[in-house]
C-alpha cells in the first residue's frame, strides 16, 4: 500500500511525535503549547494546525484559516508525487492521517460558515484518496447533499457503498427512491431493507418517539440508539418530503420487534 516509516523528514518526525504526545496529554494548555513547538521544529506539521483549530481558535473562521494552513503544510510534506502514487490508499499509510484530518476539518469548516460547495469538494476528495472511508466522510457528504436538495448526488453516493448497511444508508436510500419515483416496488423494496436491519427508526421518524434531549454517545448497527441518532440529524428531511413521513407512519411493529410496512402502493 504504499506505507513508509516517517515523512523522511528529521525536522517534520520530530514534531510529529510532539503531536502524538500532545495527542495524550489530558492538560488542554500543555496541548496548545506542544503544537506551537512543533510548528517552530517544523511548519509543515499538519496535526499541529488541526489541534490549534481546534482547541485555540475562538471563531469559526479563525479555525478554518488553521485548517487551510494544516492543509497546505501536509500538501507539502507528502509532495504532490505522493498524491499521485498513492491515491485511494490514504489513510491506511500512516503519514497521510495528517492531512486526512486537517482536510476534514476543513470540509467541516466550510460547512458552518455557509461555504457549501466548498465543503462538497473537499468531502469528494477525500473520498477518492480513501474511498475505505475510515473517517465517515460519506455520511457527513450524504448529509451536505441533502441539505443542498442535491438528490442525484446523494443517490449516486448511496451506489458507491452497495453494501453499507447503517441505518443512515438505507433509510437515506428508502428517502430517496420516495422522492426519485414516489410510491413504487423500489422504494418499498429500500425501505422494507431498512426496516430489516434497524426497526426502530419510524417510531422517531413519525413522532411516536420523541427523540431525546441527550442524544446517545454509543451507538449499534441496528439498535434503538442508532435509530434516534439517525432521526435526529434527518428527520427534516423526510418531513420535507411530502408523503414521506406517512409512508413510515405505516410502518407497524409485530410482538417480536420486527417491523412490518405496508406497500408504498397504498400511500396514493
Amino acid at each position: 500500500m504504499g506505507a513508509r516509516v516517517g515523512f523522511g523528514d528529521a525536522d517534520l518526525d520530530r514534531a510529529q511525535a510532539l503531536m502524538y504526545q500532545a495527542f495524550e496529554e489530558a492538560n488542554p494548555a500543555k496541548r496548545i503549547v506542544l503544537a506551537h513547538d512543533a510548528l517552530t521544529i517544523s511548519p509543515n506539521c499538519a496535526d499541529a494546525y488541526v489541534l490549534l483549530a481546534e482547541e485555540e481558535a475562538d471563531t469559526v473562521s479563525r479555525a478554518l484559516e488553521l485548517y487551510q494552513e494544516g492543509v497546505a503544510a501536509g500538501e507539502r510534506a507528502l509532495g504532490a508525487k505522493f498524491f499521485e502514487e498513492n491515491a485511494g490508499y490514504f489513510w491506511g499509510i500512516l503519514e497521510t492521517r495528517p492531512y486526512m484530518r486537517a482536510r476534514r476539518g476543513l470540509a467541516d469548516a466550510l460547512w458552518r460558515v455557509g461555504r457549501k460547495e466548498e465543503a462538497l469538494a473537499h468531502y469528494r476528495e477525500l473520498l477518492r484518496l480513501n474511498p475505505n472511508d475510515n473517517q465517515g466522510n460519506r455520511y457527513l457528504l450524504a448529509d451536505l447533499l441533502l441539505q443542498m436538495d442535491q438528490i442525484e448526488g446523494v443517490a449516486q453516493l448511496l451506489d458507491q457503498y452497495p453494501d453499507e448497511w447503517s441505518a443512515v444508508w438505507l433509510y437515506t436510500r428508502a428517502l430517496v427512491k420516495f422522492r426519485q419515483q414516489g410510491a413504487s416496488k423500489q422504494a418499498d423494496k429500500a425501505l422494507r431493507d431498512a426496516l430489516e436491519e434497524n426497526p426502530h427508526a419510524p417510531a422517531y421518524l413519525t413522532g411516536r418517539k420523541r427523540i431525546p434531549n441527550r442524544l446517545p454517545e454509543y451507538i449499534g448497527w441496528g439498535d434503538e440508539r442508532e435509530a434516534i441518532a439517525y432521526a435526529a440529524d434527518h428527520l427534516h428531511y423526510w418531513r420535507r418530503t411530502p408523503g414521506a413521513v406517512e409512508v413510515a407512519t405505516r410502518a407497524r411493529s409485530d410482538e417480536t420487534g420486527h417491523e412490518k410496512a405496508l406497500s408504498m402502493h397504498a400511500i396514493i
